[in-house]
């Protein structure tokens, strides 16, 4: 994956002080690299047999919604509070400095749907977790998830166990 890792651009000092922000846009630009990143998610989602990929706002969506054309299945997208018009169920996750949300439409998912979790990035497991609690609030099975980056020094896969884990790049280090 080390062509992959050559099209994310690290940003020092973004959003905050201290924070290393790994930048995917470089890699959505490049067609070859897109294409591969789908192509590997799918690899690895594919024989999960997901119903639904459940991506989280914003960057989830477009990895999310590009494995769900791919694998055939419905894609559900998981936002900021306020963010969707119709009934929603929530689910709370701790941050750094506070907490934050994510909603998703309380319709989204049929009882025993088989959802593949996705987003970007991996890092504390925060905002995997409460997709995963979303999913079984509405009486999803969360078969898998799967991200573009992960940051194993955060451990935040252990925080998903037992859910199977996959990811694309990792960094052991900042």
């Amino acid at each position: 994956m080390s062509d992959l890792r050559s099209k994310i651009r690290d940003v020092p000092g973004f959003p905050k002080p201290g924070i290393v922000f790994k930048d995917i846009m470089p890699l959505l630009a490049d067609p070859v690299a897109l294409r591969r990143v789908v192509h590997d998610l799918a690899e690895f989602a594919r024989p999960l047999r997901p119903d639904v990929i459940l991506g989280a706002e914003a960057r989830g969506f477009i990895f999310g919604a590009a494995l769900a054309y791919e694998l055939g299945c419905g894609f559900a997208a998981a936002r900021k509070p306020g963010k969707l018009p119709h009934t929603t169920v929530s689910a709370t996750y701790a941050l750094e400095y506070g907490t934050d949300s994510l909603e998703l439409h309380a319709d989204a998912l049929g009882s025993g749907s088989r959802v593949l979790v996705h987003d970007d990035l991996l890092a504390t497991g925060g905002t995997a977790k409460a997709k995963v609690e979303l999913v079984e609030e509405l009486g999803g099975e969360v078969v898998g998830a799967a991200f573009v980056i992960e940051l194993a020094f955060l451990h935040g896969r252990e925080l998903l166990a037992p859910v199977p884990v996959h990811s694309l790049i990792s960094y052991d280090s900042e």
